[in-house]
């Protein structure tokens, strides 16, 4: 495994998509995290509404926000 470069953008989450990132989907399971704790997933444009489907189903997803890194 390599370490990120600062010239490496942050990829998507879904699985096998290496698409630089421009959102983020916050997150947390409430049977296992505090309510204010937040996990992120990243998500390109193609993949945003399939990954805040699969949170939004299990009633993790808490917000999506433009990713800036």
């Amino acid at each position: 495994m390599t370490e990120a470069t600062a010239t490496e953008p942050d990829i998507c989450s879904s699985k096998g998509c290496r698409a630089p990132a421009a959102w983020q989907l916050l997150w947390n399971n409430p049977k296992l995290h505090t309510p204010d704790r937040r996990k992120v997933w990243l998500a390109c444009d193609d993949h945003r509404e399939s990954l805040e489907k699969f949170l939004g189903a299990r009633g993790f997803l808490k917000d999506t926000v433009a990713h800036e890194g």
